[in-house]
């Protein structure tokens, strides 16, 4: 091998880059190029390792990111490729799955989006962060490390006083658990299942380098489906405030044509048919699709606002931002007060609060 670089990775408690980055190099199709790892213990440093030249590339989860690119860009860096998220789908870890949990069943999840999305798909449990529930229960012995967290939730399950929990799936294989897990996803087996949207930026890795990194190294570890996620999303949610990316769930995957015409068929979408479909029936085209999905769900669950875009891969930019200026007109009418028809009409409350 010819070239050689150096790449630091950095985990987080839900993103195990390193073991993602060590299964990639050791797989049957490795990089044409030299890849010395390493390892980076803050964004920071690992930004100073770029500027010095310790180190050629940072390999870091993408909501890492979030909120930081001004460090990034001063740094003399950018974002230079991704890899596609593997598993960014949360966990319920419990001995039953959400349909069959008992009625008075509790169940705790720290993500605010998680909550709300469990909240709708089941009625009539109840459904708590682990600090409500410390709060109601008396208990000051709460962690504050998330795999500390994990684990105490899980002593509290084996003991019968929760019947379960939601996780990251990266926390939950970190912690090394053995019990029964039922992954949360944005596809239900049968038409009307519950669907959740994962959060924001889930398992997606990104790749920070120098501002003239060669394009054909950084082609050689980056994945054309995590680019476009992280590109679609750092449009979509890389505004928001910590508040606001906490409650909005957002997807984005690239679809094969026959996987969407079969999708259509089974759930007798004519919509998402007529994409991948001309008025003869014949399939229009092969090219790979992108499939966006975002949503924004009430605190009880009753209520979602949601957003499905699929469009073909070669059109995806232009189609992303005309989709973000749909969406924040979708946002600026459901959250605003119902006008009256008539004076005398009482007043409506807007359809969602986004501020609850």
């Amino acid at each position: 091998m010819e070239e050689g670089i150096t790449l630091a990775t950095l985990d987080s408690h839900d993103c195990p880059v390193e073991s993602r980055i060590t299964s990639f190099l050791s797989s049957d199709g490795p990089p044409g190029i030299e890849i010395s790892l390493t390892k980076a213990d803050s964004l920071e440093n690992g930004l100073r390792g770029l500027e010095s030249g310790d180190i050629d590339v940072l390999a870091i989860p993408a909501g890492m990111i979030h909120g930081n690119m001004l460090g990034v860009l001063q740094a003399g860096c950018k974002i230079v490729g991704a890899r596609t998220p593997v598993r960014p789908y949360p966990v319920l870890v419990s001995e039953n799955k959400l349909q069959y949990q008992p009625k008075s069943a509790i169940l705790l999840c720290e993500s605010k989006l998680g909550r709300r999305q469990l909240r709708r798909a089941r009625r009539g449990i109840r459904v708590l962060s682990p600090e409500a529930y410390a709060d109601i229960e008396g208990r000051a012995d709460i962690p504050s490390d998330p795999m500390s967290l994990t684990k105490w939730m899980e002593e509290l399950r084996e003991s019968g006083d929760i019947d379960g929990f939601v996780v990251a799936r990266g926390l939950y294989d970190k912690c090394q658990l053995v019990t029964r897990r039922h992954s949360l996803l944005p596809d239900g087996l049968n038409e009307g299942d519950p669907h959740f949207i994962p959060p924001a930026y889930s398992d997606l890795i990104v790749f920070v380098a120098r501002s003239r990194f060669p394009k054909s190294i950084s082609d050689e570890i980056s994945e054309k489906e995590g680019e476009t996620a992280w590109w679609v999303q750092n449009n979509f949610v890389g505004s928001l405030d910590a508040e606001s990316l906490g409650k909005t769930g957002i997807m984005v995957r690239h679809r094969q044509v026959r996987s969407l015409i079969k999708q259509a068929e089974s759930t007798r979408d004519l919509t998402l048919e007529q994409v991948c479909l001309d008025p003869d029936g014949d399939v229009i085209e092969e090219e790979v699709h992108v499939e966006i999905r975002l949503e924004i769900v009430s605190k009880d669950g009753t209520r979602t606002v949601g957003l499905h875009r699929v469009i073909r891969y070669s059109d995806f930019e232009r189609a992303t931002v005309a989709s973000l200026r749909d969406w924040e007109t979708i946002m600026k009418e459901v959250s605003r007060n119902v006008p009256k028809d008539f004076h005398t009409d009482p007043e409506s409350p807007p359809f969602i609060v986004l501020d609850d």
